[in-house]
C-alpha cells in the first residue's frame, strides 16, 4: 500500500502586496498554489498510489467565486479516473462554517465529519481511517479523545489539523500533545497545521506536519511538499517530496571590507548560488521559481555610499542576480543590515557638530519611551495619512505572517532604534569624514 499525505495548500491563497513590488512575476506568484496541487496529483499517478490525504487547509478561505471550487474538483476527477481516493478534513482556514460556497465532490473525496470523529474502512486494504473536521475557525478543545479505538488488525491513519501544544508562532488550535495521540493506538498521524514540515514522532505512530505544498512568502521558506508513504508487511517507510514552483530563500551576503561593486557582485553571485543550488532536488520542476530576500551585512564603507543614494546596493543585487545562470531568480527584496567602519567613540568624544549627532543619537536608542515618543510626534501623522488601501494591505499581510519587515512600527523600541540608525547613517554619510562622504564601489 502507498498514499500521500498532504496539507495546508490554501489553495488560491490571495498573496496581497506583491504589486508594491516592481518586476514581480504577479501571475506565477499567484498561480503558484494551484500549480502545486496539479503537481501533487501528477505525483500521486505517478506513483499509483491507493489515497491521498489532506489534513487541512486546502483552502485558504471562503471562495471569491466557483472557480476555486470546480479547479480543485478538476484535480479531484483526476484521481478518481485512477481509481485514487481522497480522504478530508477540513482546517481552520476552510472550516465548515467558514467556506459558504460549494460544488460536488466526486464519488472518490470523502471529507469526515465536523459533528464528530469518524471511522472510515477500506477493507480490502485492512486500513481504517480515523478524522475530525473543524466546524468553525476556532477550535480551543483537544478533539483527540474523541477519536475511536484502533480498528484490529488493520493499518490505522488518523487525521488531524492541529497546533498541538505551544507551537510557536501558530494559534492554538485543536492542541493535543504527542502522548495523547498515542493514546488511540494508532499507526500513523497524518497532522495538518504548521506550514513547516516537522517528524514529531519516527516510530510507531509516525506522527508528522509535512508542511504546505506551497510556500507563500518569506518567512516560508526552502522546499515544501508531501509524504509519500509506503507501507509493506506492516513496515512503513516515508520520504518527503518537494513539489512547490515557487521557492522562498532568505539569503545573508557579508560585505565587510568590500569597496567595490565587483565584491559585492562576486559575493552575492556566489550566495545566491549556493542558496539555490543547496539540498536542490532540481528545485521542483524545470520552470521552478526562486524568490529571494536578501540581507546585506556587515563593516563597509559602502553603508554610507548606500545613505547617499538608497537603492544603489539594492541594484547591484538585482544586477548579480542576472549573472546567475541555469535557474530563475527573483530578488522579491533587498534589506540593509550594514555598519559604518567609523570608529563612533572617537567621533563622540569630539567636541564638533558631529561628536553631538553621536551621542544625541546613543543618549536616545538607550532611552526607549523618550524615542518612541519622538516617533509617535514625528511619525504618526505621517502614517495617518497613508492610502486606505495600502493601510489594509499592510494589516492583512500582518494578519497573515507576512508583514513587510520595512514598515516601521511606532510600538516596537528595536525597530525605531533601526531607524534611528538609518538617520544617523545617512547624516554621516553626508557630512563625516572624506574616506566616507566620497566611499563608492
Amino acid at each position: 500500500m502507498r498514499f500521500l499525505h498532504a496539507a495546508d495548500l490554501h489553495i488560491d491563497s490571495p498573496l496581497r502586496g506583491l504589486g508594491r513590488f516592481d518586476g514581480a512575476p504577479l501571475a506565477r506568484l499567484r498561480g503558484a498554489t494551484r500549480r502545486a496541487l496539479v503537481r501533487l496529483v501528477d505525483l500521486a499517478l505517478d506513483e499509483q498510489v491507493a489515497f491521498v490525504l489532506i489534513a487541512g487547509d486546502l483552502y485558504d478561505r471562503d471562495w471569491q467565486d466557483f472557480h476555486t471550487g470546480l479547479f480543485v474538483r478538476e484535480q479531484m476527477v483526476r484521481l478518481q479516473r485512477a481509481g485514487i481516493r481522497v480522504f478530508i478534513v477540513l482546517g481552520n482556514h476552510d472550516a465548515r462554517g467558514v467556506i459558504s460556497r460549494e460544488v460536488p465532490w466526486p464519488d472518490n473525496v470523502k471529507v469526515f465529519s465536523s459533528r464528530s470523529a469518524e471511522t472510515l474502512r477500506i477493507d480490502e486494504l485492512q486500513v481504517a481511517l480515523h478524522g475530525h473536521s473543524f466546524p468553525n475557525r476556532e477550535v480551543p478543545e483537544d478533539l483527540v479523545p474523541g477519536y475511536p479505538a484502533a480498528v484490529p488488525g488493520f493499518f490505522n491513519i488518523g487525521l488531524l489539523h492541529t497546533s498541538l501544544v505551544g507551537a510557536e508562532g501558530h494559534d492554538t488550535y485543536a492542541p493535543t500533545t504527542l502522548a495523547t495521540l498515542k493514546t488511540r493506538g494508532y499507526d500513523y498521524w497524518a497532522l495538518g497545521h504548521l506550514h513547516a514540515r516537522q517528524v514529531v514522532n519516527e516510530d510507531h505512530p509516525r506522527v508528522v506536519f509535512p508542511g504546505n505544498l506551497q510556500g507563500r512568502h518569506a518567512r516560508e521558506t526552502g522546499p515544501k511538499g508531501c509524504e509519500l508513504v509506503d507501507v509493506q508487511g506492516g513496515q512503513l517507510n516515508a520520504r518527503f517530496v518537494p513539489l512547490d514552483v515557487v521557492r522562498w530563500h532568505r539569503v545573508a551576503v557579508d560585505l565587510s571590507g568590500a569597496v567595490a561593486a565587483d565584491e559585492v557582485s562576486a559575493r552575492v553571485v556566489r550566495a545566491l548560488r549556493t542558496a539555490v543550488v543547496a539540498g536542490d532536488d532540481a528545485a521542483s520542476a524545470d520552470d521552478a521559481l526562486h524568490a529571494l530576500r536578501v540581507t546585506l551585512t556587515g563593516e563597509t564603507v559602502l553603508q554610507a555610499f548606500e545613505a547617499r543614494q538608497p537603492g544603489a546596493l539594492a541594484a547591484l543585487v538585482q544586477a548579480a542576480a542576472q549573472d546567475v545562470m541555469g535557474v530563475e531568480l527573483w530578488i522579491e527584496k533587498v534589506q540593509l543590515q550594514l555598519r559604518s567602519p567609523l570608529d563612533r567613540q572617537r567621533l563622540a568624544e569630539g567636541s564638533d557638530a558631529l561628536a553631538e549627532l553621536v551621542r544625541g543619537v546613543d543618549t536616545l536608542a538607550a532611552d526607549g519611551p523618550s524615542l518612541a515618543a519622538l516617533c509617535q510626534a514625528t511619525l504618526a501623522d505621517v502614517l495617518d495619512k497613508l492610502p486606505a488601501e495600502l493601510s489594509a494591505a499592510l494589516v492583512a499581510e500582518e494578519a497573515q505572517g507576512a508583514g513587510q519587515d520595512d514598515v516601521p512600527r511606532l510600538a516596537d523600541v528595536a525597530s525605531l532604534q533601526a531607524l534611528l540608525r538609518d538617520a544617523e547613517a545617512t547624516l554621516l554619510a553626508r557630512l563625516g569624514p572624506a574616506e566616507i562622504r566620497e566611499a563608492r564601489p
